[in-house]
């Protein structure tokens, strides 16, 4: 891949990724799902503090071994999205007021039609008088060119805090 090319790419990339985040701070979920693959896995493992020795086998939950904060796939998270917008949701009413920023964005690995994505995140949360949340980490993001555009294949999305102060994740990462 030409210099060129790769510099188009991550352009694409780039607003591709800044739109998502608009449309998840904007709550136009309907158009957030229509951005997933019908395949998509959307993970989110726990994060331990563990010593320098064990970092690499131990730092975070294990895929179909151990507890995950998410292991989800589209039926899922259409489910999730769609309680939300019902106006009931015990969690989201009133709704909480989301920015969503992301940045670091690099392309780890291009294939012909699929290109994972590394980047980090900063999610702020308000709600109510008092509860605020900020969650910070990064994601892995396997991205695959459709003729519509580019789905997420793949989100694995690592936080940086072991401990979750939040009162509920309702939101998406």
């Amino acid at each position: 891949m030409s210099d060129l090319a790769r510099l188009l790419l991550q352009q694409e990339v780039e607003e591709f990724l800044y739109r998502e985040a608009e449309l998840l701070d904007d709550r136009q979920y309907e158009e957030w799902l229509g951005l997933l693959a019908p395949d998509v896995r959307y993970w989110m493992p726990m994060r331990r503090n563990v010593k320098l020795d064990d970092l690499e086998q131990r730092e975070s939950t294990r895929e179909t071994h151990d507890i995950n904060w998410f292991d989800e796939g589209k039926e899922t998270l259409t489910r999730r999205g769609r309680q939300i917008q019902t106006g009931i949701h015990w969690a989201e009413e009133p709704v909480s007021r989301i920015s969503h920023l992301v940045t670091n964005i690099r392309l780890a690995e291009v294939e012909a039609d699929e290109v994972l994505v590394n980047c980090r995140f900063l999610i702020y949360r308000n709600r109510v008088e008092t509860e605020t949340d900020i969650l910070v980490g990064k994601r892995e993001d396997l991205l695959r060119r459709s003729a519509g555009g580019w789905l997420i294949a793949r989100r694995k999305i690592l936080l940086d805090q072991n401990v979750l102060l939040s009162k509920n994740l309702t939101f998406f990462f």
